[in-house]
């Protein structure tokens, strides 16, 4: 229990999947006896979690550094869907971290690793494996824990404040840094760990940062299940010093509501055993307690959010003279070209979901009248002041009547449209309801030359609400393009920074070739719903009329899931 957190406890990390997903789980991880690879002071571990993909195996996230510990329980939660039909290969890494932002584990001490597969933990909830070094040699008596819990769409999540007064004084020279532990109390006795907040230096009356937790993480959605709380002083060493503890439950918790003060006197029994006198070691209080709802991608259309639909056209000289048959744009008069095939099964999903069927059509990578400059986001209907056009047909005449009128050059830039949608999505961002999400739908015929300068956009449009798709058109090597679709990994800006969320879906059209349009819309489309909500619940925004009541009380069942 004695553990320390180098960075707050990040947000669950989401391995995402087709939009028919079985479940999410939720998955927590501690270590036994790790071996110290440290001359002074203990190892420093932090456990890397891998995935693999075609083969390769994939870093997917990481827990947060605990200081000199070789018994550590870490709070990083990691969030997967779990595909009953699919074999999900994990691989768990453990390394001794040097240096507080260590970003890459080359230079860190291995401690140990282990292989299973998501349904071996689900099937066990509590795993516990040894680790095993290079070449399968055991790790000394190492063991890791995986622990599963099912989180199903129906629970919703709760936002917890605390703060504590006149707490022990651990420190000869200071105040005490104190941090809190909240762990749940299983069934079976065993306790798990729910939340552990960041450290407050030298501080005997701290306030905690609010956190988010799932019901079923906290109690299991049972309000009467006990919460062992801990509050201890930080020690750098990692031998934290123990102030007190106390017992709650989710019940007692909710008595804030009514305006209730909600307090425990936080107790060290050894304190209490021996004086007389002895009250408590200080006492921490709730100060504001969130409950929200887990909604729905129908509950936020239903409740009138719309979609606004954009297209992005590349207009480059490697798709060819349009006047030659050979051409990706050249106008058959008896069937669409692939540009407009993928335009029309993407948009006439779309359309459904914006009130005004009005669409913005963009291009890059031409010169264009007047001055036949290069233009890397003009309106392909030259009209800077209303990009829209009326309807998907409308967009489709403004695609045909703009490739006689234009100089097809290059290069392939995307990032200044990303931007300009980002930017307008920005907007609508501002705004503090659920009324407006944005996608963007690239159509391209090559790998895009602005690579570093798209990640960088694309990691500042992951805090819009704005979806990004892309459609490989003809027959290029598109194997650089997956870097932009998150799910071989997180994508990172150059200088390192991860996107919040995964926006981006890439495909080759030539994959749908011979499929019906439908095909194409479904893939492209089927993560769309999951990022909708995804941003829209992580702004804690509910949809603008709300199809039920916050979860009161808390264990009315919520038929309802993220990817519905």
């Amino acid at each position: 229990m004695m553990n320390d957190v180098q960075e707050a406890t990040s947000p669950a990390t989401s391995l995402s999947g087709p939009a028919t997903c079985v479940t999410k789980v939720e998955l927590r991880v501690s270590c036994k006896g790790l071996l110290d690879r440290d001359t002074l002071n203990k190892s420093d571990p932090c456990v890397v979690l891998m995935v693999q993909n075609n083969g390769q195996w994939i870093e997917l996230d990481r827990t947060e550094v605990i200081k000199s510990n070789l018994h550590p329980i870490f709070g990083k939660v990691f969030c997967l869907d779990y595909y009953f039909e699919e074999v999900q290969k994990l691989r768990f890494e453990v390394y001794d971290i040097h240096g507080t932002h260590s970003i890459g584990t080359r230079d860190d001490d291995f401690l140990g690793g282990m292989e299973c597969t998501l349904g071996q933990i689900v099937a066990q909830k509590r795993m516990i494996k040894p680790l095993l070094l290079k070449y399968g040699k055991y790790a000394g008596k190492s063991t890791i824990t995986v622990h599963a819990e099912e989180i199903s769409g129906n629970n919703g999540y709760v936002e917890l404040s605390f703060c504590a007064k006149k707490l022990d004084d651990k420190d000869l020279f200071s105040k005490s840094d104190p941090f809190l532990e909240i762990f749940r109390i299983n069934d079976d006795g065993t306790e798990q760990l729910v939340h552990r907040t960041e450290v407050i230096k030298n501080n005997l009356n701290p306030v905690w940062e609010p956190f988010k937790v799932s019901l079923m993480s906290l109690c299991s959605c049972n309000e009467e299940r006990k919460l062992k709380c801990l509050v201890w002083d930080y020690d750098s060493r990692g031998k934290h010093d123990f102030i007190g503890e106390f017992y709650a439950t989710f019940r007692e918790m909710q008595k804030i509501s009514s305006g209730n003060k909600v307090s425990w006197d936080c107790v060290n029994p050894k304190y209490k055993q021996k004086k007389r006198n002895y009250k408590n070691s200080g006492v921490v209080i709730l100060t504001d307690l969130k409950l929200h709802r887990v909604y729905s991608f129908l509950d936020y259309i239903m409740g009138g959010c719309q979609i606004h639909f954009t297209v992005a056209i590349d207009f480059t000289a490697s798709n060819g003279d349009p006047r030659n048959s050979c051409s990706l744009h050249y106008i058959n008069p008896y069937q669409p070209n692939e540009y407009l095939k993928a335009l029309i099964a993407v948009g006439e999903i779309c359309q459904d979901y914006d009130s005004d069927k009005r669409f913005s059509a963009l291009g890059f990578g031409a010169r264009i009248p007047p001055n036949y400059e290069v233009s890397h986001d003009f309106a392909i209907n030259f009209n800077p002041d209303d990009d829209e056009c009326e309807g998907i047909q409308g967009v489709v005449e403004a695609y045909q009547n703009c490739l006689p009128k234009i100089q097809l050059y290059g290069p392939t830039n995307v990032s200044p449209i990303i931007n300009r949608i980002a930017k307008v999505s920005a907007g609508d961002g501002n705004i503090k309801d659920a009324s407006r999400y944005h996608i963007l739908l690239i159509l391209t015929d090559g790998v895009v030359t602005d690579m570093a300068d798209t990640r960088e956009a694309i990691v500042r449009a992951s805090y819009q609400p704005l979806s990004i798709i892309i459609v490989g058109v003809g027959n290029a090597d598109f194997t650089d393009m997956q870097i932009l679709d998150g799910d071989d990994g997180v994508l990172r800006s150059p200088k390192g920074e991860p996107v919040l969320r995964d926006i981006v879906q890439f495909v080759p059209f030539r994959d749908f070739k011979t499929a019906s349009p439908a095909a194409l819309a479904k893939c492209v489309l089927a993560e769309v719903p999951g990022q909708v909500v995804e941003y829209f619940s992580h702004k804690a925004i509910s949809p603008m009329s709300p199809m039920r009541e916050l979860l009161s009380p808390i264990l009315s069942p919520v038929a309802t899931t993220p990817t519905e």
